[in-house]
């Protein structure tokens, strides 16, 4: 049975090949081209007068907003360090131990070191509590503006910055 199915299959597969003719009898001509789409788009667009595209100045910038580009810039910015740090472990010579022992001999002062390892946390306590919050924005919680400005809601960017403060606390102690 499945030989003599294969066998038809493939013998309009072949007369497909050299018949055109078969092919074209079953097109149908479709309602529109996309140019006649187009042109009808830019033809409505240019009797209104409306702009070709909006500029950011139109947009009255928001919390949210803002709040949006920072996640996906802390995403970003995560993302090239895990990859640069990854990268600079396999193509640097020398081991951890060696490059920790030449930060140490560099002998920074205590502002900058706690700067650095704010700008290395930062970044990860953010984009984390902030994921936290666009995970319960895609569920459909708390999008209005009420809810948004509501006192309970500011518990993402309080719990952040005493995560922040402990965990640099706790590498504090532990200095080079």
């Amino acid at each position: 049975m499945a030989a003599l199915l294969l066998r038809h299959v493939g013998r309009h597969c072949l007369r497909a090949h050299l018949s055109p003719q078969l092919c074209i009898r079953n097109a149908v001509p479709l309602g529109t081209t996309a140019k006649e789409e187009m042109e009808r788009f830019w033809k409505k667009n240019t009797s209104s007068n409306r702009p070709l595209s909006p500029h950011i100045s139109i947009y009255s910038w928001s919390l949210p907003m803002a709040m949006s580009i920072c996640h996906r810039g802390t995403g970003i910015a995560l993302s090239a360090g895990v990859s640069l740090f990854g990268l600079s472990a396999l193509l640097v010579p020398g081991s951890f131990e060696s490059h920790l022992e030449f930060v140490k001999s560099l002998c920074l002062g205590p502002a900058l070191i706690h700067t650095a390892k704010f700008a290395l946390v930062f970044p990860l306590m953010y984009h984390t509590w902030n994921g936290i919050r666009h995970l319960m924005w895609d569920l459909g919680k708390g999008l209005t503006i009420s809810q948004y400005r509501h006192p309970t809601n500011y518990h993402i960017d309080l719990s952040s910055c005493l995560l922040l403060l402990s965990l640099a606390r706790v590498f504090s102690t532990h200095t080079m």
